[in-house]
């Protein structure tokens, strides 16, 4: 499913093309070196922008819809059923799409299908509203999905390659802009559809503006990628020698990918399921709608600053034991005294949280290539998505069977400790490419 990019491939993504990190195979040398000019550096912050662009596109379709559920629902005439399946379909059209990506990229370009995703998640956001009845819901919603999916699994690709001695800034700057889109969807969505009229179709529709003005940096990128292309010699192809690489032989990989679902079922378990827990501990609604918020905003700055940190460190095992650390307290202190210490609770939950970006961190760190970094990042987000799936499902399962939440955050900090025990081994300064 997942096989090893041409060098080709990777070349179009970068200044006709960026060189690899300097840990980078023998093949490697093969590549252009770039034209370090005022157009390359121009080129250069067109490609963060569509960088940041995209990023602050990859959850608005999602916590979007979670703050109008209600109206959806009512509107479609949408089952209990059905409502719950739209909340576990994020996660499994993350990994079914996420295997494709790396195929999709090895045949048209990763610019290409970035570009290709904005697009997708444009129209899907702005059709499914007004598709007419849930099946035609569902399928915008898909839509918009895919593009999500393939955009998740490239844009480290786009990291390691243009930025490749800069991967936990660029990865910081990613992940800030992924956290600030998904608050400020979740924040924005309802008071700015009482502003345009009141109707739920025009507020989630709405966000695909966001996703047309990500487009444009990345037609721009693949302008210039067209240009490079048909002046260089062999059309800007170059050989390669690289042995294919087989992730899964590969220890770390499988470590990186048990670890991201990890930390994808705890957030999600947290986003879908904290406000109802607070609530049940007698915090009132709007209350735990901003401790939500909470949770959500401590990512924004963190998810800045920790890639940048990761990214200095030999090891990020030390790392995935404090956040780890933060969440098991987050969850006892739910379990003993959720309404008492809510705001401490909601500020450990957010902390643990950043997990996140830590593993997209490692993504680009333990790959000496972007061949390998674009293999690593599907395998190990559509993997983990696939193992965050059953994470919300059995919580509320064990919740309406046990009447109350001792049994959900009991599992909660079962799952918290092998996160932290396959983030350290994710950790170690080890290279897929060495485990072949």
């Amino acid at each position: 499913m997942m096989t090893l990019m041409a060098d080709e491939d990777l070349t179009t993504l970068g200044p006709a093309a960026e060189p690899l990190a300097p840990t980078a195979p023998p093949a490697a040398a093969a590549e252009r070196v770039p034209d370090q000019g005022p157009a390359a550096r121009w080129l250069s912050g067109i490609v963060i922008a569509g960088l940041v662009l995209a990023a602050l596109n990859l959850r608005p379709a999602i916590t979007s819809l979670g703050a109008l559920l209600e109206e959806v629902r009512a509107g479609l005439g949408m089952s209990g059923t059905v409502a719950g399946l739209l909340t576990s379909v994020p996660a499994l059209c993350f990994a079914v799409f996420g295997f494709a990506a790396p195929r999709l990229a090895r045949r048209w370009g990763p610019g290409a299908i970035v570009c290709a995703g904005m697009v997708a998640i444009a129209v899907g956001v702005v059709v499914r509203p007004y598709a007419g009845g849930t099946a035609g819901f569902l399928a915008g919603s898909a839509l918009a999905l895919a593009g999500i999916a393939v955009s998740n699994v490239l844009l480290p690709v786009v990291i390691k390659t243009w930025f490749p001695d800069r991967v936990g800034s660029m990865t910081g700057l990613y992940s800030m802009a992924l956290a600030l889109g998904t608050s400020l969807a979740a924040a924005l969505t309802v008071p700015m559809t009482a502003a345009l009229g009141g109707s739920w179709r025009t507020g989630l529709a709405v966000w695909a503006l966001l996703a047309v003005l990500a487009v444009l940096p990345w037609l721009v990128v693949l302008l210039r990628r067209s240009a490079a292309t048909s002046s260089a010699p062999g059309g800007g192809a170059s050989g390669s020698g690289e042995t294919p690489i087989r992730i899964t032989s590969s220890p770390t990989a499988w470590a990186l990918a048990v670890f991201f679902g990890l930390q994808a079922t705890a957030a999600y378990i947290t986003m879908g399921w904290m406000p109802q827990i607070f609530r049940d501990a007698g915090v009132s609604a709007g209350t735990a709608g901003v401790l939500l918020a909470v949770t959500m905003a401590v990512g924004v700055p963190l998810s800045f600053v920790l890639p940048r940190l990761a990214a200095r460190m030999r090891h990020q095992g030390p790392l995935v034991v404090v956040l780890g650390s933060c969440g098991l307290a987050g969850y006892i202190g739910l379990w003993s005294a959720p309404a008492a210490g809510a705001w401490v609770w909601a500020l450990l939950m957010g902390i643990s949280n950043c997990a996140f970006p830590l593993a997209l961190t490692m993504i680009g760190m333990r790959s000496t290539s972007p061949a390998g970094v674009v293999k690593l990042s599907a395998f190990a987000q559509s993997v983990g998505y696939l193992i965050s799936i059953p994470g919300p499902l059995l919580v509320g399962t064990l919740y309406q069977h046990s009447g109350g939440w001792g049994l959900p955050i009991a599992l909660m900090i079962g799952l918290m400790v092998p996160q932290i025990a396959v983030g350290v081994l994710a950790g170690r300064n080890r290279r897929i490419e060495d485990e072949r």
